[in-house]
């Protein structure tokens, strides 16, 4: 039993040459759930093993698999074949969410295609340094005012409630691929970034509020963020950038304010 015959349409680019991005098509029968990523894997195994993408868990955890599929930032490792290949998709464009036909009058076709906002190495794997390098200019990492102290930091449920949404984040950069921002502007953080930068200001136990504030104060930075809410949309653990993003631009108001509110 099978799901009947797939072509995929997949965008191939190799930066070691000097050649234009170009559409590659293979035919596989795909199996009752199959996943694209499964898809891909069969392909570089029997077809052509000359095509490049990354995966890791398989079990959308870490974040790999990203990519295009049908001009929606999906994980390949849970996308099946037989939901990818539907004849509409969701596409995100700037401010706007539509409804639009799948490529061609095939209705098993399937674009896959890299990451957007990112340099593509090959293929569909792009390079994620400058996205990580975002992350780490937040200083993600807890900054308590005692650095040892004799007992664990205990938190309860309802203080850890505002920061544990964004504890989810699978650094997938899906969200920076889908933001119109980060495609204008190479120097904005990006929602991935400031939402990890709003996990730690919103932690009880973390101390750096002040200097927290200062790192993403600016225009590259949390003013940068024109809320088109297409990150919090297309996440696939449902973190929700633009929501830390809104708060940690109030907060930095308030703070010139004066009034200190929380």
């Amino acid at each position: 039993m099978t799901d009947g015959q797939h072509t995929f349409r997949v965008l191939r680019f190799d930066s070691a040459d000097d050649e234009t991005p170009a559409y590659q098509t293979y035919a596989l029968e795909a199996s009752p759930g199959m996943t694209v990523l499964e898809a891909l894997l069969r392909i570089q195994a029997e077809q052509d093993g000359t095509l490049a993408f990354r995966y890791a868990c398989r079990g959308a955890v870490c974040g790999s698999c990203a990519m295009m599929i049908n001009g929606r930032e999906e994980l390949a490792c849970r996308t099946q074949v037989r939901d990818a290949s539907r004849q509409g998709r969701t596409v995100y464009t700037g401010s706007a969410r539509e409804e639009v036909e799948a490529p061609g009058s095939d209705a098993q076709m399937i674009t896959v295609e890299p990451l957007r906002n990112l340099r593509v190495i090959k293929d569909l794997v792009v390079d994620m340094e400058p996205f990580f390098d975002k992350l780490v200019a937040v200083e993600p990492w807890l900054q308590p005012e005692q650095a040892h102290p004799p007992r664990e930091r205990r938190v309860g449920p309802g203080a850890w409630a505002e920061a544990e949404p964004y504890t989810n984040c699978i650094l997938c950069a899906c969200c920076h691929s889908v933001c119109p921002v980060a495609e204008q502007e190479p120097g904005y953080l990006g929602p991935a970034a400031l939402a990890q930068h709003y996990r730690f200001l919103a932690d009880v136990r973390d101390q750096a509020g002040e200097h927290r504030l200062a790192l993403v104060d600016g225009d590259d930075g949390v003013n940068g963020c024109d809320f088109a809410w297409n990150c919090v949309h297309i996440c696939p653990r449902g973190v929700p950038p633009t929501k830390g993003i809104a708060k940690t631009r109030a907060r930095i108001t308030r703070e010139r304010r004066g009034d200190g509110r929380q």
